[in-house]
Formats: C-alpha cells, structure tokens, sequence
C-alpha cells in the first residue's frame, strides 16, 4: 500500500513516524523546530494530534475527571487541564504541514472525534491515525473510512474481539489500506510489557500492514519490532527531553530518532531470506577456510603422516574431512612444502 509517495510493505524500508502530540509546549515556533528536526533525522512522516480540550471530555475537575494515579506521568491535572495544554491549536496545523512539505516528509494527524476529521479533509491529509484510546470509537472509524484515505489504527489495550470488530468496521466502511500498530498504553512503555511477538500475529489474522507505535525508551523494542514484521515504526519526538512537556518523558530527542530510522532500515536490510551456503559476498573469503596442505617437503613414494600432512588456512587443498581417509598413502611425486594436497599426488 502507499501512504502519499512512500510504499508501505515488507519489501521497503520500515516507514517512521515521528509523533509530536504536545510537545510543541504551546510554542508554533517550537512545533516547527520539531518538524526540521524530525526531517534533518530521517523521519519519513511528522504526525499531529486534532482536537481540543471540549471535543475530548468534559470540564470537570473532580471524581474520574482528575487523575490522582501515583503511577500515571499526569498525576494531579484534569483531563480538561491536560489536553488543553497538550492540544495543537488548529490554526497551527496548516504551517506545520506546509513546514513538514517544504522538507519533503509526509504530514498526517490523529483526529479525536468527526469534527476534526471534517478539518483535516479540508487540508487535504494523505491518512488518517486511530488513537490507541479511540479505537472502540466506532463511529469514528466510519468517519475516517468514508474519507477512502489509508488509515492507521493503534491496538493499545483492544481485545482481540474489540479489534477485529474495529477492522470489520473499517473496512465496510470503505477503508482499503489499513495499517494495524502493536501499541502498549503505558507511558512510557517497557520493552517487556511490548510484546512484539503479536505483530505477525495481527498481520496474518487481519491481512493488513502491521507495525509499532512504541512508547519504550531507546530503539530496541523498535528493532525487535522489525525483526518480526514491522513495516511502520511510530515514536513519540521531542527536542530535548529536558524542556519538559505533556510527552517528553518517552519522547525520543533527534540524535535517538537518527538511530531509530538508521537501525530499524538494518534490521529490515538483515531480513533476507531462508538462505545457506556462500552468498556472493562471501565467495572471496571461502579461501581463508582450513584445508589440508604438504607441511614438510616429501620424496616420491613417501608416506603422508600427521607430521607432513597438515589441516590449515588457506582452503586451496582437499577438504579436512579427507585427513583421515590420506594419512598412510604415498605421495607419487615429490612435493614442496606449501603444496595444497590433492588427489594426483597420490598413487
């Protein structure tokens, strides 16, 4: 399938998405920096997240509104309070596109609810993102399907009855090209709760393009991901992990997400195929093998022993498994030491 101008299969380099959501810290001239430096690494898309603090909850700051998880990274704001800040500013998305054009990268978005799908129509997005979180937002699948654009949907904590009823929504609704991404919905992720073993998983129980949309810290569980099929790879970017932000804490900074787009296209290099014996590149070092070779100089008629027939580097000579089979037989020439062994020396 394609994504704009970028093919998405096994049979091409991992498509890497580089996921700003609020780490612009309300600052337009920040959210474009992060679009260059996304580009100047290597990133094939810069993705956005539409909506606004009321298209996603309600202004309620107490009971299930306010989060007081000591294990959650946003402890102590309301729902309200923290998408308001985390939220890009829809004004902003026409500049960060134009910016992420200007660059040569693809630039899509994550809408949050129909509205934000009819203003990302009006911009003229090559796909659509499915939030972990909004994958059993129905409805909103429809939406996005109807628009016939590729879409990509987050597994975060779906069931697999809870996906495959996302999938089959999807595609009546007339979606063609559909990417499912392994996603842990934690923040940050740890490699052992990723569990990419899934991924070949969902691409042979769904028949879509699979990938990750990775919350890890570093880039192995991204590799890992791409050794079992992955063909997207999705991280959370930032500048500097240190200016603070809604996402920073699991956001990779630009020299991480450089490595990212170079090791994950070398896992995906390292693939091949089901393969033995010498590949072409190999063929010139098949002469550092072992074989065997006259190690003393010999007399016509002498006998080889374990002391003039020796088993070295370079492999010119007969196999080493032809030691045994020579030891005991006469040589019917003389011969100088160096001379790889070979069958007419023999009587």
């Amino acid at each position: 399938m394609q994504i704009a101008h970028h093919t998405i299969s096994r049979d091409a380099p991992p498509f890497i998405i580089a996921e700003m959501s609020g780490n612009h810290n309300q600052s337009l001239e920040r959210a474009l920096e992060i679009v260059e430096a996304a580009a100047k690494a290597g990133a094939h898309a810069l993705k956005l997240q539409t909506y606004t603090a009321d298209t996603i909850t309600l202004d309620v700051s107490e009971g299930e509104f306010f989060i007081r998880d000591d294990q959650n990274l946003w402890k102590g704001n309301s729902l309200y309070d923290l998408y308001k800040l985390a939220s890009t500013p829809w004004e902003w998305h026409a500049p960060i596109m134009e910016r992420a054009r200007e660059l040569g990268m693809i630039c899509f978005s994550t809408p949050f609810d129909e509205t934000a799908v009819d203003f990302l129509e009006g911009l003229n997005v090559p796909a659509y993102k499915i939030a972990s979180f909004e994958n059993v937002h129905l409805p909103l699948i429809r939406k996005v399907a109807a628009t016939g654009k590729p879409m990509i949907i987050s597994t975060g904590m779906a069931t697999l009855a809870e996906l495959d009823e996302a999938v089959r929504t999807a595609r009546e609704a007339g979606c063609r090209d559909l990417i499912l991404l392994k996603c842990t919905s934690t923040y940050p992720a740890t490699p052992k709760n990723s569990n990419v073993a899934t991924i070949p998983h969902m691409r042979t129980l769904f028949n879509c393009e699979v990938g990750l949309s990775d919350h890890t810290m570093g880039v192995g569980a991204a590799v890992a991901a791409v050794a079992h099929g992955a063909t997207v790879i999705e991280k959370h970017f930032t500048l500097c992990r240190a200016d603070g932000g809604v996402d920073s804490a699991f956001s990779l900074e630009p020299e991480e997400l450089r490595t990212l787009v170079v090791e994950t296209e070398r896992a995906w290099q390292s693939l091949g195929e089901v393969r033995y014996g010498p590949g072409d590149a190999e063929k010139r070092s098949l002469v550092f093998r072992r074989s065997l070779y006259i190690a003393e100089d010999l007399a016509a008629g002498d006998l080889l022993t374990r002391e003039n027939l020796r088993c070295v580097r370079p492999g010119l000579g007969l196999a080493p498994k032809y030691y045994d089979m020579l030891l005991g037989r006469r040589v019917n020439r003389d011969v100088k030491k160096g001379t790889p062994m070979a069958w007419e020396l023999i009587g």
